[in-house]
């Protein structure tokens, strides 16, 4: 069982219980003097971030292991902590076309916390265990402990069945003692040192944990194949500024003109990544849907299908292997991928 005892003498070994020297007299400033005392302490919070990068590498490489299994990354937090966790896991479906099921965030006291504070929600050590039941957790998935001092029973809780269950389990938090690290595989420790206002987490911790969510799913979303060179080529074009994005993409990755962007994008079923798929190797919306099906995903894997079947046949019909529809992907529109000076920007 989890000691979650916290005393006043515990309180002052935490870096985020820790009076920041530098903001001792912040009280007595001008606007644009707390502001810049605010900046220059922000300015601090990417290297603290830097220095986890090793940890946070390795929690990717597990995460992308788990989802091309078939498993979900999942992160739980109180506060601040908890809405972070919540935001980065809602934008990835938009962002990268996830299903909502993939990445989800659970905070202590359910949606009503994301608006408001609910007076005890972090203290309720079952209530994390629950959670995870409820969403159906299981050994094949990862759980993404997030907190500012490490010391949540929601959290802590979570983490225990977690690691009981044989799951991947890791920790975020800002105090070198954190209870959280005794719970993970991956322990992330984002030293940014004492707040400017005393125990306001929200701000530095705040930011670095932040910063590390948005790493985490951007890189687990490009090694899963959500990212095409540096295009999101697996959004969901869920209005009308995305639309316009989406053919934009089109043309960027290709190269092809603005008309046959939008006829593809039309003929895909409004799919970037199939559109692209489709004027890059000459294909319709079936071909490109079993070439991106056997490549396992990426843009990158379909290219690599059309050229080893480019290569059995001896060559297509623009002459010589990888020569097929529209250049091959050998020497797609303006050299295409892996050929010259690549598409039109």
């Amino acid at each position: 069982m989890i000691d979650t005892t916290i005393t006043q003498d515990m309180l002052e070994g935490f870096t985020t219980e820790s009076r920041n020297e530098r903001s001792m007299d912040i009280d007595s400033k001008g606007s644009l003097e707390i502001l810049k005392i605010i900046n220059a302490e922000d300015k601090t919070v990417p290297f603290a971030v830097e220095k986890a990068l090793e940890p946070l590498a390795a929690l990717v490489d597990d995460v992308v292991d788990s989802l091309r299994k078939g498993g979900k990354l999942v992160y739980i937090g109180a506060g601040t902590s908890g809405r972070l966790g919540v935001l980065d896991a809602s934008e990835c479906p938009p962002t990268y076309g996830t299903p909502p099921e993939m990445v989800q965030g659970l905070i202590a006291g359910g949606r009503e916390a994301l608006v408001r504070s609910i007076e005890g929600a972090e203290d309720d050590h079952e209530a994390g265990i629950r959670d995870l039941e409820r969403i159906g957790f299981g050994p094949g998935d990862v759980l993404v402990g997030i907190t500012a001092s490490g010391q949540a029973p929601y959290v802590l809780g979570a983490m225990e069945k977690a690691r009981a269950m044989g799951a991947v389990v890791a920790a975020i938090s800002c105090n070198a003692g954190s209870k959280t690290f005794a719970y993970a595989k991956h322990a992330i420790h984002l030293d940014v040192g004492p707040e400017v206002v005393t125990g306001s987490t929200r701000m530095k911790a705040g930011t670095a944990q932040k910063l590390a969510l948005n790493m985490i799913t951007t890189a687990a979303m490009i090694r899963y194949g959500k990212v095409y060179r540096n295009l999101m080529v697996d959004l969901s074009p869920v209005n009308r500024k995305l639309v316009e994005r989406s053919k934009r993409l089109v043309r960027q990755a290709t190269g092809c003109a603005p008309e046959e962007a939008e006829k593809a994008f039309e003929a895909s079923g409004k799919r970037p990544k199939l559109a692209i798929i489709m004027v890059l190797l000459g294909v319709d919306r079936a071909g490109a849907e079993r070439l991106e099906r056997e490549g396992g995903g990426p843009i990158a894997g379909a290219l690599r299908v059309f050229r080893e079947e480019e290569a059995r046949r001896g060559g297509g019909p623009g002459g010589g292997p990888g020569g097929g529809p529209s250049g091959g992907p050998s020497g797609g529109p303006s050299g295409g991928p892996g050929g010259g000076a690549g598409p039109k920007a």
